[in-house]
């Protein structure tokens, strides 16, 4: 099937669908300028003048011995302030608006579906967008952590140490955020995945859970599911969704 015979397929599949789910990862991200991590221009890739490897910062035993060096890369390359959505956040959102998407599963912790308007999305790695102190609890936005004068923001109630809301390596994935998209893959009719390679678990066997009627691929490169779709796309996800979903591009 040559690249418009599948567009068109694409449509026809969103058009007849009111059980669509769409589970995406970092690639999402890319064309709002925010690096992915495996790519050969993501994070993984880049050099930092610190000794340590990105995948050893963003562990918890790493920020819990060494949280300034923690913050000082996390800020610095974690988190993007003037990032916007792009095609891709709006297309899914416009879907939901129209009652066929039922929700967003995301393994960004950037906000951007939100920002575009999506009301169920489903963190599986957490948000900068929420903080809270490791010693009370209590829960601080993202501009308290980006303008704390001390590199580690500290607890205005109790003088604890305030970390981000995210998944670090070393951590389990929020059970009840697991559980609920299992529910939505398992009950979907469609199944949109994109910007993900689909290599890291338990996030990637969320695909495993669906027995609906069309597996739908969106990736730059391959992954282990191509075998297993009805159509895969090898192109830009904003570009995509947005003929899909009619939007000007």
């Amino acid at each position: 099937m040559d690249e418009v015979k599948k567009l068109e397929e694409f449509k026809r599949i969103v058009n007849e669908s009111n059980k669509i789910v769409f589970f995406g990862g970092a690639g999402v991200s890319t064309e709002s300028n925010i690096p992915d991590f495996r790519s050969a221009t993501g994070l993984y890739s880049s050099k930092d003048k610190t000794s340590y490897p990105p995948e050893v910062i963003l562990s918890h035993s790493f920020f819990m011995e060494h949280p300034e060096d923690f913050y000082e890369f996390y800020k610095s390359k974690m988190v993007y302030r003037d990032a916007k959505p792009n095609a891709a956040h709006i297309a899914l959102a416009k879907l939901e608006q129209q009652g066929k998407l039922k929700a967003v599963i995301t393994q960004n912790i950037d906000g951007l579906h939100q920002m575009a308007g999506s009301k169920n999305v489903l963190e599986l790695h957490g948000s900068i967008h929420r903080n809270y102190c490791m010693k009370c609890g209590q829960n601080y936005d993202l501009d308290y952590v980006m303008k704390s004068k001390e590199l580690v923001p500290r607890c205005q109630e109790c003088g604890g140490m305030v970390r981000p809301d995210v998944v670090l390596y070393e951590e389990s994935l929020d059970m009840d955020v697991l559980y609920r998209a299992v529910h939505y893959v398992s009950n979907a009719d469609v199944l949109i995945v994109g910007g993900t390679s689909l290599v890291v678990y338990p996030a990637a066997g969320l695909v495993d859970y669906f027995k609906g009627k069309h597996l739908i691929l969106i990736n730059k490169t391959s992954t282990p599911y191509d075998y297993k779709a009805d159509i895969v796309v090898h192109d830009s996800i904003g570009k995509v969704l947005s003929y899909v979903v009619d939007l000007s591009y």
